[in-house]
């Protein structure tokens, strides 16, 4: 059996790749594939208001905020926030806290001034800085709540008068957040939603068009927002395998039942690289990813070894990224604790391989 610890795109349930799989040959018996079906179908029409009603059900979106499936991934969103929000000649707040902010940070400096309140470039990226003060004249204040490179995340959100726009890429809907407290949410799909293809936006609408500034269509939330997110034709099939891992997702007790899922998994492995004297955890405990678990070997020359070990016991991408090493266990939504405990399984045999 493989286990995918994948940091994206990543495991989705064996039922949504079932049903997904079954589409494609035959959507909802209408005889055509969901690859083929008209986005403009009522069928379709069907789908995308299913899962923008599941996204706002299942993180209890207030009114006054609007449900976008784009396409671009998180990365046009690192341009789309700050050509929307970022007024001509405004500034604008941001965390860097990884790679990922660095890049929504070079796509803000396009569009105006970009103050960083805050870092953790100098340690690498390994914790959430804290104690910062968020400029009251900001536009609005950007971070990012998980760090998959680097196995770190948010879990104590800035209180601010400043909008808060967060990119929740790789942990949105894995546990459960206060969405009245943003004013712009945005996450690729290929995390916790659903296939690559979709991002997900949740924004305040009472934000939009006080920028001064023209914004190309293709870049304005509010075109997209009159178009109910088909002002252009949309990710159909990704928009579609989404609907249908949003269904799990409710069928399983919603956000509150999975955090608690979440947490089981991510005690479970933090608990084995603590108590296992060949490894070594590499983000600050007090922030480290519920999501993406990254750790190193005491011996890196032992590395192979082991990768070479949980390959051989089903445990698929665990390789850490270059920047940090070692290795990366994402454990995102999907993956089950049977997982987890395949993958301390592997630990401890190496362990006991050594004595």
């Amino acid at each position: 059996m493989k286990h995918n610890f994948g940091a994206g795109p990543c495991i989705l349930p064996q039922e949504v790749f079932k049903q997904a799989s079954e589409a494609v040959l035959n959507f909802n018996n209408t005889g055509l594939s969901i690859l083929e079906i008209s986005h403009r179908s009522k069928e379709f029409i069907a789908v995308c208001e299913e899962a923008v009603q599941l996204v706002k059900e299942l993180m209890n979106v207030p009114e006054g905020y609007s449900v976008l499936f784009l396409q671009g991934g998180a990365s046009l969103q690192f341009l789309m926030s700050a050509i929307n929000l970022l007024p001509e000649g405004g500034k604008a707040a941001y965390l860097e806290t990884g790679v990922w902010a660095k890049k929504a940070i070079k796509e803000a400096k396009n569009f105006g001034e970009v103050e960083i309140v805050a870092s953790s470039k100098d340690a690498n990226f390994n914790f959430i800085p804290k104690g910062y003060t968020v400029p009251e004249d900001a536009a609005y204040f950007h971070i990012t709540s998980n760090n998959t490179i680097y196995g770190t995340e948010m879990f104590d959100f800035p209180k601010t008068n400043v909008p808060l726009v967060c990119d929740m890429s790789s942990d949105i809907m894995s546990r459960e957040v206060n969405v009245s407290d943003f004013g712009l949410i945005y996450a690729g799909a290929q995390k916790n939603i659903g296939p690559a293809g979709a991002t997900v936006v949740i924004v305040k609408n009472d934000l939009l068009g006080k920028t001064g500034r023209t914004i190309p269509s293709m870049l304005d939330y509010q075109v997209h927002i009159d178009g109910e997110s088909m002002f252009n034709t949309p990710p159909v099939f990704s928009i579609y395998v989404a609907m249908l891992n949003l269904r799990w997702l409710k069928a399983k007790g919603g956000v509150a039942a999975i955090e608690k899922e979440n947490i089981a998994k991510a005690d479970a492995l933090y608990a084995e690289i603590d108590r296992n004297p060949f490894f070594k955890g590499t983000a600050a405990k007090e922030d480290r990813s519920r999501m993406n678990v990254t750790f190193v070997m005491e011996n890196p020359e032992l590395e192979k070894e082991f990768l070479k070990l949980a390959e051989s016991r089903g445990c698929i991408g665990i390789k850490g990224h270059r920047s940090v090493g070692g290795f990366r266990a994402s454990i995102y939504n999907a993956l089950p604790i049977g997982g987890i405990n395949a993958l301390v399984a592997a630990m401890q045999e190496f362990e006991q391989s050594q004595k």
